[in-house]
């Protein structure tokens, strides 16, 4: 069994914003040579999230409303963790959506099903943050 290991990076132009990785992904496993077995996917900071589900605008919006209900921003005044830093919220969405993502790969790609995609969302942005990418198989 043999493993690899590369870090994606990424600095969103918005506070929150959902970004299609898939292709980077792939990329990584085709860079590992690995053609049987799983591939790690994690954001590797406490107010970033990588999920897997489709991917349509609408319910990407529709992710922005639900998460702005359940751990609404403002006022931040709201939040104990609130003090040096106003991110409270990115925290609480980050559990919501969660840390990490674990695919099979089959004959060197994802095995997806129909529509499947991997995101990371950025829940407190615009400054360098980093996605792990770990392939282990044979």
């Amino acid at each position: 069994m043999k493993s690899f290991r590369k870090e994606l990076f990424f600095n969103t132009t918005q506070r929150r914003q959902f970004i299609n990785i898939t292709r980077d992904v792939q990329k990584s496993i085709d860079e590992s040579g690995i053609k049987e077995g799983l591939v790690l996917v994690n954001a590797m900071h406490i107010t970033a999230s990588v999920f897997i589900n489709d991917d349509e605008s609408g319910l990407h919006q529709d992710y922005e409303v639900w998460l702005e209900k359940l751990a609404p921003e403002k006022p931040h005044s709201q939040y104990k963790h609130n003090g040096f830093e106003d991110n409270a919220d990115a925290h609480m969405k980050r559990q919501i959506m969660g840390r990490e993502v674990i695919c099979a790969v089959t004959n060197g790609q994802l095995d997806f099903g129909p529509w499947e995609q991997i995101f990371y969302g950025e829940f407190d942005g615009k400054r360098k943050k980093r996605v792990l990418v770990k392939v282990i198989g044979e």
